[in-house]
């Protein structure tokens, strides 16, 4: 009886053992008390395994019986769980009283360096306790929250780490080892993100100024990403707010064009809201909307940023759902290529047919981001791969997904300028998504789509993008219309001075506006597009413009002239899709202003928008910059917001000062 007790002793020993030695895969989901948390780290404690949870919270993970889970995520308590017999484990994580903004991690080092954030989480060398080889790696994990650390083999047997696939630190190096993580919370630090600076647009005269020129701007980013900050808690930076990119996010009720052209051309005068005696004209564009069986077969390049820098849940996994939204509108003919870069480029997917769907979503489920950046190298792989499927009189575009971090081969904003400029002779369009914070380089971007016959929108959560690529699909991928211009002439005998209202960088040289050689904005199905100008009439005095009185060749007092009933003349200029001779309209604008209370609805919301991107740059020639007037005025503009985006404005507005 004995030796039986023994004998079975024994081989409960073994098989514990053996249980213990076994690798199996882990799964589960990670939540909180709303629900699942997608980002969550899983550490498998002590070693160099781990994962992040997809957008539903799920994880897979291969560890052994006895081994433990560490699940943690910014801003919630870290929950260990030892694993047992059972292949599924769900946790759920509990909030923490600190928010971390960034986690620094220090060493020593020879030379101070400053970081601005808003908390963060010091790791000391003891607590590391560091050995050879993969000794610093094993340290952290585990240790600081929504920190994802990889291994990676160095030469001679020394060992690296690799901070979220992008450089490489020895653990010989006696550096201090910095490792920032700012994905989580949504906090930025200003110094890393890039706006170029504006400029803003003076009043100036029609005697000396006669002629204002510009190319349409069809992008909407500049919106989103204040949106972006504001819903964060942050204070906006004052250039990454166009004022036009805000007044163009929204959809306006024009009509649809009646003859061959393809786009109608609508104006209205009044009273301007934010300035007393001042005047506001409008212009607004509506594209032909054009049935989706009509629109031609589509040639589309997925550009893929998958560098180190687009590992957070913010960046490369919300731009696969992202891409997924468009996928889901192409028609069997359509075709699809995926180009990715990161310290090279590479072609990951062939042209395939719209109807492969799930080829090209498997495809793009299997990204996963690390290394440098070498957007240039990927710029110029996406257009070869484009122009070798060039579907002629098709819709033939790039679409470039990226945070805008170009740091190898072609980076500077010139190199990239000259790089696209070239790029867009071979009749290729571009659109450009933004993604991410912290890093987020938005004056690239900006060049990229403004120089690339593109258009830009910033995807700051999967509801925009639905937006982008569901609901406006065609607007965003089908042009109509290319390098659309404007150019207006205002009456000097109504009008002492003019200001065009944001477009700082979309402003052309009067002799651009017939040069077809010069570059400008596309306009595509169904898009409308709003420029507003505020006027100081003749006879009006302002602070923010004196008519000079000591010119000798010039007409200081309007003169009577046969046009006496017109305010302005607008010209308009554009190329087909495929053309190279532009084609010119014209308009006149009547000298009649109404009162804003008689405006239409859509002329009273545009102008609110501006006028709170106006308080945002604190622009010094706006008088009133009270938020009630500004929400007053949007709100008699609520009409036509089936998608409730106008209601969210104002929300928007509630949340700042």
């Amino acid at each position: 009886m004995k030796s039986v007790k023994l004998i079975s002793l024994a081989l409960a020993m073994l098989f514990c053992v053996v249980s213990i030695a076994q690798e199996k895969t882990i799964t589960g989901i990670v939540s909180d008390k709303a629900g699942p948390l997608p980002g969550a780290n899983v550490v498998v404690k002590g070693t160099t395994r781990s994962t992040q949870t997809d957008f539903d919270g799920k994880y897979s993970i291969t560890a052994k019986v006895g081994e433990k889970l560490v699940f943690s995520f910014t801003g919630y308590g870290d929950k260990t769980v030892v694993i047992g017999n059972s292949n599924t484990i769900n946790v759920i994580l509990n909030s923490d009283s600190v928010q971390l903004s960034e986690v620094v991690v220090l060493g020593y080092n020879k030379s101070e360096t400053k970081f601005k954030s808003l908390a963060s989480t010091t790791v000391t060398s003891n607590q590391l306790s560091i050995k050879p080889n993969n000794a610093v790696i094993q340290s952290l994990q585990g240790k600081v929250a929504g920190l994802n650390v990889t291994h990676s083999s160095g030469q001679s047997g020394s060992s690296k780490i690799v901070i979220r696939g992008n450089k490489s630190v020895d653990d010989k190096d006696s550096e201090m080892l910095v490792v920032q993580d700012s994905i989580k919370s949504g906090f930025y630090n200003e110094n890393d993100e890039d706006y170029g600076m504006l400029i803003e647009n003076v009043f100036e005269s029609p005697k000396t100024a006669p002629l204002s020129t510009f190319s349409i701007d069809v992008d909407n980013a500049s919106y989103t990403n204040i949106r972006r900050f504001i819903n964060s808690g942050q204070k906006v930076p004052k250039d990454a707010v166009r004022v036009e990119e805000m007044v163009n996010f929204f959809k306006y009720q024009y009509p649809q064009p009646k003859d061959n052209h393809p786009f109608s051309i609508n104006t209205e005068y009044t009273d301007c809201p934010w300035n007393p005696n001042t005047k506001l004209v409008r212009i607004g564009l509506q594209g032909k909307i054009i049935p989706t069986d009509n629109l031609p077969a589509s040639n589309l390049v997925f550009l893929i940023d998958v560098s180190g820098s687009m590992s957070a849940m913010n960046k490369l996994p919300l731009v696969k759902e992202s891409l997924k939204v468009l996928i889901n509108q192409l028609r069997d003919e359509d075709r699809i290529s995926i180009v990715v870069y990161a310290g090279a480029a590479g072609l990951v997917l062939p042209s395939t047919l719209g109807s492969q769907k799930q080829t090209i979503i498997d495809a793009l489920d299997k990204l996963q981001s690390g290394g440098s950046t070498a957007g240039g190298a990927g710029i110029q792989l996406a257009y070869k791969t484009a122009t070798e499927n060039f579907i002629k009189g098709g819709n033939n575009r790039v679409i470039l997904a990226t945070d805008g971090d170009f740091n190898v081969g072609a980076s500077s904003d010139s190199d990239m300028q000259t790089l696209i400029e070239d790029k867009r002779k071979s009749g290729v369009f571009l659109t450009c998504l933004g993604y991410g914070m912290g890093n987020y380089k938005d004056s690239k971007m900006e060049i990229l789509a403004d120089k690339g016959n593109g258009n830009y929108a910033y995807i700051d959560n999967i509801q925009e993008a639905n937006r982008f690529l569901g609901k406006e699909f065609k607007g965003s991928m089908f042009a109509i219309a290319k390098d659309v211009k404007i150019q207006i002439e205002f009456n000097p005998s109504h009008v002492a001075s003019y200001r065009l209202i944001g477009y700082e960088n979309r402003k052309l040289n009067p002799e651009d506006f017939q040069n077809d050689a010069i570059d400008a904005g596309e306009l595509g199905s169904g898009h409308t597009v709003t420029a507003l100008y505020e006027i100081i009439p003749v006879g009006v005095k302002s602070k923010f413009y004196n008519e000079p009185t000591d010119l000798k060749y010039t007409k200081t007092q309007p003169s009577k002239t046969k046009f006496n009933d017109e305010l302005a003349t607008v010209k308009f200029r554009y190329k087909k899709p495929d053309g190279d001779k532009s084609i010119e309209m014209v308009r006149i604008i009547e000298n009649k202003s109404e009162e804003m209370a008689k405006a239409s609805g859509d002329l009273k919301f545009s102008s609110a928008v501006a006028w709170f991107g106006l308080k945002l740059r604190d622009s010094k020639f706006v008088t009133n910059k009270s938020k009630s007037d500004i929400k007053k005025l949007a709100k008699e503009g609520l009409a036509y917001d089936d998608q409730g985006y106008r209601a969210e404005f104002i929300r928007l507005m509630d949340a700042i000062n």
